[in-house]
């Protein structure tokens, strides 16, 4: 497969940086750490109406601009370049895959158009533990008149405490493995669900802690039920963890951009320290890093971009696993790479707060472990390849 940006692409790059420039520098970047909710409204109320991100991906006849995850993951790359923080990661990636993949078309046509009309922000709920196989699912979806029960808890739920939509995993009574689970679409303020932020070790993206206790769901709010929902599920998560790895490239780009400007100032010896061989060596390694990253990054954009199309090349859109988890592999190690050595680079005031890598840092520690770390993501690769999978 060859990929090359076009004309357009260039265009939705450009105007994504230049926007995030301004709207998400440093000062703005630190401004919304202090806030209860991670993000400024009034950022995201311009991401939203204005520039119509969130609407990215949306089919056209739920409203959206009906574009593909490649343009998806352009957006996301520079906004990890720039740490944005909002809940378009949370929406754009692990909510809208899984309402898009869902057969409900009332749910979808409800909740779609509201994000893609900017008036809603949505995120994925799943875990209770730990991991992401299906055995991770625990809460129970109990029967009842017209609808069900639930009940149970999910950890580290990105954006939980912000967004509006929660679309959360449930199983049957007494069922196992990946049989049994359900997809539901579930109103935030819904009666008996409790919402509590969590410290965080990167405080530019927020987590929550979700408990269902009695929450009573109808029928309509069934996004999938038993006979398919690990299979969405599982394909949800694939589809947000290519995008976290476009994230996690963009950040790992503007780490060595910031490395790269400050040797060039730093003076030691009567010269740039840029001008040391052993400072090349290394910043010639992060930017090794960086391009694999970004080449394995599209193309794991390119085979989601299949695998969501109905009408997309098979072949590709079959290797989802393979593609998302070398993504995941490699741009968790380059970000994290790059990270730490742009705190070396800087010397005594790398790890200071006036300066920045630490930000990077902690963003790379905490995406390494979001969805997977490389490890897991090694053994879902060596599992697809000697066909494990299941």
């Amino acid at each position: 497969m060859e990929f090359a940006f076009t004309e357009e692409h260039l265009m939705i790059r450009d105007s994504a940086e230049r926007f995030l420039a301004s709207a998400s520098d440093s000062l703005a970047v630190r401004a919304s750490m202090s806030r209860a909710d991670g993000y400024d409204p009034e950022v995201w109320q311009r991401i939203g109406l204005e520039l119509c991100w969130p609407a990215l991906m949306v089919p056209e006849r739920f409203g959206g601009m009906g574009l593909g995850f490649v343009e998806l993951a352009i957006l996301l790359e520079q906004s990890g370049r720039f740490l944005l923080g909002s809940p378009l990661f949370a929406t754009a990636c692990l909510a809208t895959p899984a309402l898009l993949l869902g057969d409900n078309p009332v749910v979808q046509e409800r909740w779609l158009s509201a994000i893609a009309a900017g008036e809603t922000t949505a995120t994925l709920a799943f875990a209770s533990g730990k991991g992401w196989d299906a055995q991770s699912v625990q809460t129970i979806a109990q029967p009842a008149a017209g609808g069900f029960v639930l009940d149970g808890v999910y950890t580290q739920v990105v954006d939980g405490t912000q967004a509006d939509l929660l679309v959360v995993a449930a199983r049957n009574p007494g069922s196992e493995g990946a049989s049994g689970i359900s997809l539901f679409a579930l109103d935030a303020d819904t009666a008996g669900i409790t919402r509590t932020a969590l410290p965080t070790l990167d405080q530019t993206r927020r987590l929550a802690r979700v408990e269902l206790h009695n929450v009573v769901v109808s029928d309509a709010q069934l996004l999938c039920g038993p006979d398919q929902g690990w299979a969405v599920l599982h394909d949800s998560l694939q589809i947000a963890a290519a995008g976290l790895a476009a994230e996690q490239a963009g950040g790992a780009q503007q780490a060595l951009d910031l490395t790269l400007a400050y040797i060039a100032e730093r003076r030691q010896f009567s010269r740039t320290i840029a001008s040391f061989q052993a400072i090349k060596h290394r910043c010639a390694d992060m930017m090794l890093q960086v391009e694999c990253a970004r080449s394995a990054v599209y193309y794991a954009a390119c085979v989601v971009q299949e695998h969501l199309d109905p009408d997309g090349d098979v072949a590709v859109a079959s290797e989802l696993t393979m593609a998302t988890a070398t993504a995941k592999i490699h741009a968790s190690e380059a970000f994290f790479h790059c990270a730490a050595e742009s705190i070396q680079l800087h010397g005594g005031v790398g790890f200071t707060w006036e300066y920045d890598p630490h930000l990077y840092f902690k963003r790379a520690r905490a995406s390494e472990q979001l969805l997977g770390t490389p490890a897991l993501h090694r053994e879902r690769l060596a599992a697809h390849l000697f066909g494990e999978d299941a």
